[in-house]
């Protein structure tokens, strides 16, 4: 908890010097390559939280793999963290940037799991459901395959969830079984 709080604060200045660098875009897009290393390299991760690399090595590293391919400030704020010995934060400050900025931006964000894919027909169905509950006239929909749902949808919007999976709909009949009118409890 406390490091998503410092998270935080990283991130809220990141944006705030994006903005004013007229760089958000680029950064929002460093931080997406950023959490997608750390999400297909477990090792790179491991390497940010391990204590035993010195912090110079770590700069090192995040210097030979990312240099060339981020906007400078997403390097300065790497050099930063490092040089605070914050390392362990920044994929967690990559996750958290991509939804500050879109809260900035005005965008909200929705998550569909479904049994299978989405096609491009229920994806503009679902981008127009959310932006009806929402809102918002931007929506950034995100897809999870749960092979283990029978059939329907979960739909998340921010606190809201609809439920429409078979799933649930069979939990719902159940309960409604259990409930029998015809017999008398004590």
């Amino acid at each position: 908890m406390a490091d998503s709080r410092v998270a935080y604060r990283y991130v809220k200045s990141l944006l705030h010097l994006a903005v004013d660098q007229h760089a958000l875009d680029e950064v929002h897009n460093d931080m997406i390559l950023f959490n997608q290393v750390c999400e297909r390299n477990r090792a790179f991760t491991l390497m940010l939280r391990n204590p035993v690399i010195k912090h110079d090595k770590k700069k090192e590293i995040l210097d030979t793999v990312f240099k060339g391919k981020v906007h400078k400030l997403t390097l300065a704020i790497f050099d930063i963290i490092t040089r605070k010995n914050r390392e362990p934060l920044l994929p967690e400050i990559a996750r958290q940037f991509h939804n500050a900025y879109n809260e900035y931006k005005g965008i909200v964000q929705a998550t569909v799991a479904s049994a299978v894919p989405l096609d491009k027909k229920l994806r503009e169905e679902f981008e127009a459901i959310v932006k009806k509950i929402s809102d918002k006239k931007k929506v950034e929909v995100v897809e999870k395959v749960d092979r283990e749902m029978i059939g329907g949808f979960v739909l998340t919007v921010d606190d809201k969830q609809i439920d429409a999976s078979i799933q649930n709909q069979l939990k719902a009949l159940q309960r409604e079984f259990s409930q029998n009118p015809y017999i008398k409890e004590f």
